[in-house]
């Protein structure tokens, strides 16, 4: 999940170009990062830290060339240092390589490369690449070759760059890492994420697995990694690059927890009937299945157990996985649909588990945010939840966006005679999240549990979901001890962790018979002097026991679970903010996790 940049063809800019497009992935990693410039020598800089960083140690560097490649980093093999920083070099500094991914066989590939006489001087798995592309070189091949020669001795996930000194080009290879290219008439760009060239094209070509780019000036081409010609098809970028700045927010992500109004707007338009009360989805005209299996990972997955309910309570048996637990150990399928839920469409365990699904002979469906993405590509069915780019590590929009989405394929793909009143209750949901936002006390719930040994949530069917997504953000952006619970687990253990100095957040809709057993639950706590917080709609008594309450707009359970997430992100953004925490870029995180 590090972030990759590469530019031909912007002359006496290119340097600058570099840095840019890394800024604008640093939510891919950020513990370190470095920039190669070649022309017929290699120039290289990197830091460990931030971008941030790299700028000032660029202060005092002298960089040339018309050809560069640079890289962002989250850890993996070694510890953030500036020795272990990409770009890595070969013994003669000839070639520099910037890598994404885990060379699953390079401790094998290292032991040969050192009793051949090379010397590392990283912990990196990348460093094998730049020395293997070495000997190809002095074995008498070109450049291409070599480039080629060396990534097919690589076992694992890669998305890699290559520059040689002497060579006015790029070369760029993925293989279950993401890469796509930029194209300007007179200049190209690489990268693992649009943003990073975004400002300067909206023309794009998404690489697939096996495939091998070589970037000049004059142009571009594609080919397989036998050499084989790949015709492929230029896309063009719908959304505008304003929509990666933060827009005078302090934060992206509350810049994106405030965007939630126009991405559930996106995620609607066009696909429901209220009058008719029904969805309209055309490529699911031909989907009835037995059963499904949704398939996630950290946020997506709480997403998943939330549609995963949907299903059930339309009549269809359905159940969520962990991808990394489905991928090792693939569940009985039937005539299932398997749908993977990512956000990016590139996380490497949702895809492992797909790819198992499809051995198997199922039917699979991308639930995702990015066009052109392995997941939308790969999977039978793609069906976009259109959030626009999220640039914080913390996912926000995209999970209210993966909600939304889920109850159109529920509605889309069954029948239920509540049909009407929940797309209404989907038409009403972005001004009810605007409202949420206009009016919420979530700063004041924070101030006064700023200092809190940790944070309880908890929450019954729908909102279950969403008490794990609470405590996910609690914990990812406050560094703060957070759990959520489904509300009749807190008494089986948990309870004994409840104390004056930790609260409880308890989710509690309508008034029936999930809201009086949570209203159970509150009371337990409550009986042990833990203070209350209730994310409620009124219509249960929850908020008489309650020392705080963050109310929500009536409407159906369903929609409910929308609203009462956007209260918890901002608490958990209030909370953060005021412990000084770096919100955008929590430690040892990154947003799109290509490695498994």
């Amino acid at each position: 999940m590090c972030g990759i940049i590469g530019c031909v063809g912007r002359g006496d800019e290119t340097l600058d170009t570099l840095v840019h497009g890394l800024s604008k992935l640093e939510y891919r990693g950020y513990d370190s990062a470095g920039v190669a410039m070649a022309d017929d020598s290699i120039d290289i800089c990197k830091a460990s830290g931030e971008i941030s960083d790299l700028k000032t140690a660029l202060e005092s560097a002298r960089l040339s060339g018309s050809v560069g490649i640079g890289h962002t980093r989250w850890s993996t093999h070694g510890p953030p240092t500036d020795g272990n920083a990409h770009p890595h070099q070969d013994c003669h500094g000839d070639v520099a390589v910037v890598h994404n991914g885990i060379i699953e066989n390079y401790q094998t590939l290292r032991d040969e490369l050192v009793a051949a006489g090379h010397t590392f001087t990283s912990d990196t798995d990348t460093e094998v690449i730049p020395h293997l592309i070495e000997d190809e070189l002095d074995a008498g091949r070109d450049p291409e070759n070599a480039v080629r020669a060396a990534l097919a001795r690589l076992e694992g996930s890669y998305a890699a760059a290559v520059v040689v000194a002497g060579t006015e080009a790029v070369f760029a290879a993925r293989n279950d890492s993401p890469l796509v290219l930029g194209l300007t008439e007179d200049a190209t760009f690489l990268a693992s994420d649009v943003p990073a060239f975004r400002d300067f094209t909206d023309q794009v070509v998404y690489l697939a697995d096996g495939e091998f780019a070589r970037l000049e000036s004059a142009g571009w081409t594609v080919t397989d990694l036998d050499g084989n010609l790949v015709e492929k098809e230029v896309d063009t970028v719908q959304w505008d690059p304003e929509e990666t700045g933060k827009s005078g927010y302090d934060h992206f992500m509350l810049k994106e927890i405030h965007e939630q109004p126009r991405a559930l707007r996106q995620c609607l338009r066009g696909r429901v009937d209220e009058m008719a009360g029904t969805v309209d989805i055309e490529d699911l005209a031909d989907l009835s299945p037995s059963g499904v299996q949704f398939v996630a990972c950290g946020t997506s997955y709480h997403a998943a157990l939330y549609g995963a309910q949907l299903f059930r309570d339309a009549g269809i048996p359905a159940q969520a996985f962990l991808a990394s637990e489905y991928a090792t150990a693939v569940p009985p399928i039937g005539e299932a649909l398997v749908v993977g839920v990512t956000q990016s469409g590139e996380t490497a365990d949702t895809l492992s588990a797909l790819r198992a699904a499809r051995k198997r002979g199922a039917r699979t469906m991308a639930v995702t945010n990015v066009v052109g993405s392995t997941a939308a590509r790969e999977c039978d069915h793609a069906f976009y939840i259109r959030a626009g780019p999220e640039i914080g590590v913390a996912a926000t929009k995209t999970f209210s966006s993966q909600l939304t989405a889920l109850n159109l394929l529920a509605l889309g793909m069954t029948n239920t005679q509540e049909a009407r009143e929940v797309i209404t209750a989907l038409r009403e949901l972005p001004g009810n999240v605007q409202r949420i936002l206009d009016e919420s006390n979530a700063e004041e719930v924070a101030e006064t549990y700023e200092h809190s040994d940790a944070y309880f949530f908890i929450g019954r069917g729908y909102q279950f979901p969403v008490a794990l997504e609470g405590a996910l953000k609690m914990k990812e952006i406050t560094y703060k001890h957070a759990e959520g619970f489904a509300s009749g687990e807190l008494k089986h253990g948990p309870l004994a962790l409840v104390t004056q100095n930790t609260p409880v957040f308890a989710v509690v809709t309508g008034d029936g018979e999930q809201a009086r057993k949570t209203l159970g639950n509150v009371k337990e706590v409550e009986a042990r002097d833990a203070p209350v917080v209730a994310i409620t709609d009124g219509q249960s008594e929850v908020e008489r026991y309650a020392d705080h309450v963050l109310e929500l707009p009536e409407t159906h359970p369903r929609a409910a679970a929308v609203l009462a997430n956007t209260h918890l992100q901002l608490v958990s953004y209030h909370v953060a903010s005021l412990l000084g925490r770096n919100i955008d870029k929590p430690r040892n995180l990154a947003k799109s996790v290509t490695v498994e």
